[in-house]
């Protein structure tokens, strides 16, 4: 089955580029199917690169999956067209008495600031208290996880010496849990980011459930019993250039950037990306939707049980 797409998203070119398949939404209302409705609260600035990779990873599935992108209205976006914005993207104030059989929350680049200095913090809040009463289940991603981590459990962030960049051998902990179906025992996940959370502070929750770590990286997904709040450290979502664009980015700014560690191939930024995530994040996702979202959500999904 498709993933549906609003008509003229940019993602749409380069998703069929790489031969995913995609509906239109007036194509789409003429089957006879419920789709999954997912919400993606994107907090990335680069919001059409965000898109496709997200429409990439949710696409590989045979369940029919309709994205609706909602932005930050305390936010004014630098990096994306207000054009595209006004297009392709809803505020709060227009979806919060919707419901919805997935979301994702994104990462962000704002990692250094306390959540509380963060200017879109308190609507974000708002956002994630109405997440317990209007979503099934829910994805948060990097700093997404981190900040949903810290509102609904008080587990705070921590900085890093320095920051967090690569692809890193990943092991699964919790092997019968529907999210790791399929997952080999040691796999690699992308990491980006210069605050970590203590597995510690995690633990002292009993709620949560560590899925899979990494002996460099830390702590890569974590749980609640029936997946209803899922949190991933690392961007499964990336695609094979993201972290060379991010490094060469940064150079520019500091000749001191470090690179990200087992990327490059003989770890020379010069030469090709070893890409080595792409095939478990599908299946991160494709889990997800089908055993988290479209098995246990109500097919009347305004009978969502409240966390």
């Amino acid at each position: 089955m498709p993933l549906i797409l609003p008509a003229g998203l940019p993602a749409e070119k380069v998703l069929h580029e790489d031969n995913i398949f995609t509906m239109t939404e007036d194509r789409a209302t003429t089957q006879d199917i419920r789709p999954l409705q997912i919400l993606i609260v994107n907090l990335m600035p680069t919001k059409i690169q965000a898109e496709i990779q997200f429409a990439r990873v949710l696409s590989n599935t045979a369940l029919q999956v309709q994205l609706t992108f909602l932005r930050m209205g305390s936010h004014v976006s630098k990096n994306t067209a207000a054009e595209h914005l006004a297009q392709f993207y809803t505020h709060f104030e227009d979806v919060k008495g919707n419901y919805y059989d997935g979301m994702i929350l994104t990462g962000a680049p704002v990692e250094t600031l306390p959540f509380e200095q963060v200017d879109y913090w308190d609507e974000l809040c708002e956002i994630l208290d109405w997440a317990n009463k209007h979503v099934y289940s829910s994805i948060f991603i990097c700093w997404g996880a981190q900040a949903a981590l810290y509102h609904y459990y008080g587990i705070d962030k921590h900085p890093l010496p320095k920051k967090l960049s690569g692809i890193f051998e990943t092991k699964t902990v919790r092997r019968k849990s529907p999210l790791m179906r399929g997952f080999d025992d040691v796999w690699y996940s992308p990491h980006s980011r210069n605050t970590t959370t203590d597995r510690d502070d995690i633990l002292a929750h009993p709620e949560l459930r560590i899925l899979a770590e990494s002996d460099e990286a830390g702590v890569h997904i974590v749980d609640t019993e029936g997946g209803r709040r899922i949190f991933i450290t690392g961007r499964e979502e990336y695609g094979r250039n993201t972290l060379r664009k991010e490094y060469f980015r940064d150079l520019e700014k500091d000749p001191n950037t470090e690179k990200p560690l087992h990327y490059f191939t003989d770890d020379d930024p010069e030469k090709e990306v070893v890409f080595r995530w792409r095939a478990h994040g599908s299946l991160l996702f494709s889990n997800w939707l089908n055993y988290y979202v479209y098995q246990q959500t109500p097919y009347d999904i305004t009978q969502v049980q409240s966390l």
